[in-house]
This record gives C-alpha cells, sequence and structure tokens, in this order.
C-alpha cells in the first residue's frame, strides 16, 4: 500500500477511529493494552496500545484536527509527533481514511476474482497444517463419549459456535450423519457480515457462491450448476453470486470442518449464507416474502435423493454484549423459555409459526438461525425434525450468553 495516502495534516479533520472495530482492554506479560479487534479483517493483526492511550483516542472522532487535538490535551507533545501517532492508526487501518478505503476495496476486489475460498479462521481457531488439523479435530472427538441414537434423513440444523465451546454438541450432531453418504450438501448458513456491505445485498438476503471451499487437506468442491440454477431466476429470488459476505464468514466453515472429518466420500456442496429477513416480522406479503416465495419454490424444484441440507445458526443471543441492559444471567429463565419454543416449533416444521413467534416480540433474544432455518422450513414445510441437543454457553466475564442446539430433519 502506498504509504504517501496516509493522513498528513495538521489543520484538516483527523478521520474517526472505524467504528466496526472492537476496542477491548487486555492484560499481557503486566501490561495494560487495548487490542484493536478487527471483525473484517482489515486491521493489522494483533494491534493493540497502551492503554493510557484511551483519552487520545476518544478525541479521534472525525471532527478535530491534531492542532485542534492537541488543545484539548495538557502535553508537551509536538503537532509532528501527534500526526505521526495518527499515521501509524492509519497505516495499521484504524482510521476511516482515504488509505483504509483503497486497502479495504483491494482486499474484497480480490476476493472475488479468486476460484476458492480460503479458510478465514485457519491458523487462529484451528491450526493450518492438514496433518495437525486432523489431530485437533481427532482430540475433539475422541474427548466426547456423548452418542444419539437420532439419525437425520434429509437436513441437520447445527451451530457455528466457537470450536471450543460447542465441540461436544457439534459432536453429537455430525456424528449421528456417519450412514449418509450424499452427492451434494447445500448449506444454507447464517450471514454474520453482510450488513457491512449494505448496497452489495439491498433486497437480497440469499448469498451464494461459485468458490470452491478449502480446509485443510481438503477442497470442497460447489456445484456451480446448482448456483447457476439459481441464479436463473433473477433478482426477482433475492439471490446473488456477488460473494463478498463469504470472505470472512465462519458459519459455512465451521461446518465443513465436521463434515470432513465425517465424510470422506466425493461430494459436492451448495455454499448460500442467508441475510436478515426482519422486513418479514412487519410485512408477511411484502417484496421480502416473494422473493422469499421464489427462492425456497426453486430450493424445493431442484431437490432429489441423493441431496442432503444444512443449516447453519445459534439460537438466542443475550446479555450486555449484544445490547441487553440486564446481564445474561438475569434473563436465562426466560430465554431458555424462548429457545424451547423455538425448537419445538421448529420440530414440527411450521415456518408460519416459527414467523409468527419471531414477530411477535421482533426477535427479542437474536436468534441468528432463524434466517436459514426459516428459509429450509418453507422449501419443505412437510419435514418433521426432532431435537439432538441444547446447551447455554454463559460468557460471564462479559455478562453475555449465546444458546445454541441442533436438529436431526
Amino acid at each position: 500500500m502506498n504509504e504517501t495516502l496516509l493522513f498528513d495534516s495538521l489543520s484538516s479533520p483527523v478521520p474517526e477511529i472505524r467504528r466496526d472495530l472492537q476496542v477491548i482492554p487486555i492484560e499481557d506479560d503486566g501490561r495494560n493494552l487495548l487490542y484493536f479487534h478487527d471483525p473484517m479483517g482489515y486491521a493489522s493483526p494483533n494491534f493493540a496500545l497502551d492503554r493510557t492511550a484511551e483519552p487520545l483516542l476518544s478525541l479521534i472522532n472525525g471532527r478535530q484536527s491534531v492542532n485542534q487535538i492537541l488543545g484539548f490535551i495538557n502535553t508537551t507533545t509536538k503537532p509532528f509527533d501527534l500526526l505521526e501517532f495518527i499515521q501509524l492508526l492509519d497505516h495499521h487501518r484504524i482510521l476511516q481514511s482515504k488509505h483504509f478505503r483503497i486497502f479495504a476495496n483491494r482486499i474484497e476486489k480480490d476476493f472475488e476474482k479468486s476460484s476458492i475460498r480460503k479458510p478465514a479462521l485457519a491458523g487462529d481457531s484451528y491450526p493450518t497444517a492438514k496433518e495437525e488439523f486432523e489431530t485437533f479435530m481427532d482430540r475433539y472427538f475422541e474427548s466426547s463419549a456423548l452418542q444419539t441414537s437420532i439419525k437425520p434423513v434429509k437436513a441437520l440444523y447445527a451451530p457455528h459456535i466457537d470450536l471450543r465451546v460447542g465441540h461436544k454438541q457439534y459432536r453429537e450432531a455430525f456424528a449421528s450423519l456417519s450412514d449418509l453418504q450424499p452427492k451434494r450438501v447445500v448449506i444454507l448458513a447464517t450471514s454474520h457480515y453482510a450488513g457491512a456491505h449494505g448496497e452489495l445485498y439491498d433486497g437480497k438476503p440469499y448469498i451464494g457462491s461459485m468458490k470452491d471451499y478449502q480446509i485443510p487437506g481438503r477442497l470442497f468442491e460447489t456445484d456451480r450448476e446448482y448456483i447457476q440454477a439459481l441464479s436463473d431466476l433473477g433478482e426477482s429470488s433475492g439471490f446473488t453470486t456477488q460473494d463478498r459476505a463469504h470472505r470472512i464468514e465462519h458459519s459455512i466453515e465451521l461446518h465443513l470442518l465436521w463434515l470432513s472429518r465425517i465424510w470422506k466420500h466425493s461430494l459436492r456442496i451448495v455454499p448460500i449464507l442467508v441475510g436478515g429477513l426482519d422486513e418479514l416480522y412487519y410485512h408477511k406479503n411484502g417484496d421480502l416474502a416473494q422473493k422469499t416465495d421464489q427462492f425456497t419454490n426453486r430450493l424445493a424444484d431442484l431437490d432429489d435423493e441423493e441431496t442432503f441440507y444444512l443449516i447453519s445458526g445459534d439460537l438466542s443471543h443475550v446479555g450486555k454484549k449484544f445490547g441487553d441492559e440486564e446481564p445474561a444471567s438475569e434473563l436465562r429463565q426466560e430465554i431458555e423459555k424462548t429457545d424451547g419454543e423455538f425448537i419445538r416449533t421448529a420440530e414440527a416444521g411450521s415456518y408460519k409459526e416459527l414467523l409468527n413467534r419471531i414477530s411477535k416480540s421482533y426477535d427479542r433474544s437474536r436468534i441468528c438461525g432463524f434466517p436459514p432455518l426459516y428459509t429450509f422450513l418453507k422449501a419443505f414445510p412437510k419435514l418433521t425434525g426432532e431435537s439432538i441437543n441444547y446447551y447455554w454457553w454463559d460468557e460471564r466475564e462479559r455478562e453475555s450468553a449465546v444458546s445454541f442446539g441442533s436438529i436431526a430433519y
């Protein structure tokens, strides 16, 4: 990246710190630091500052120049020293600057040109090398004695929670697939990052990709003919193959890790992310409803005996981390009741009642698996399911919790 693009002015407003960054206080080797976590993967990895910089960071709000910021702080810092600090932030893509926008756009363009979707979590959530990855996954299987007599025939609704949190529930759910050998796996998965590309996905909640998906030691080929058959409907179905939302999304990738452990036979995948369906809460017969009708009808038309479906979604997200005033511990009884009603309705296969339940509270508990599960049940309304497991992960240090579970269809 051309360093001449870095912010370089004492009198112009300093670009604000990116609002999509998570600034997390941490302690490392006795030092109190501010760690900058970038969910989008644009910022330099492992970038952190001494926590004493926090008051200064609060002044970098897009309105103050370097000279004005110096006027707010009691310091002997010289203007060019502060500018050097600002340029350090800009260099690491912390600011909402021209330098950052050009860098981010290049990352997305390079991804779009690629024919392979490389793993986003390798090296962080699991090892990159094939042998280490296989040992890693074997350990998760060996560490859990959980078994289930429930055997999916057509589909599995399973979580995409952090592997370290949900490995027992993952193992129990995916082990139930060991007797199947489908030739095609359609993956309907929660899209967590489509909102970062709002204009691109406006009115397009169904986001497919033509890319093959890579994980350590295996390449899952995408069924491009199937994707093309979905694309043939045009915009009337809300489906697109502009796949930026796939670049850092974990909801498909985590399921493929387990498929690689369970199924060794040749198969093709159909990776589809499902964005928010909030409009359905207010307009059950509006534009989005018509697009959902078109899309789910085509899913049903393309179905055959050699196709299996994975629905990737967690359940409730509650507590202060997610915007609630109360800690998750105080909400647990209420949320477990909500989750139970959601699961029972999903088991019954009633997509209409599932939408009614979510709509009543406007998705009060933020059930991220609702959009892909609703889509699947609408396409196959005669199926019924059976719950495999349910778990509540209490992230006590952040007064928050995520619940998740699995259902076999």
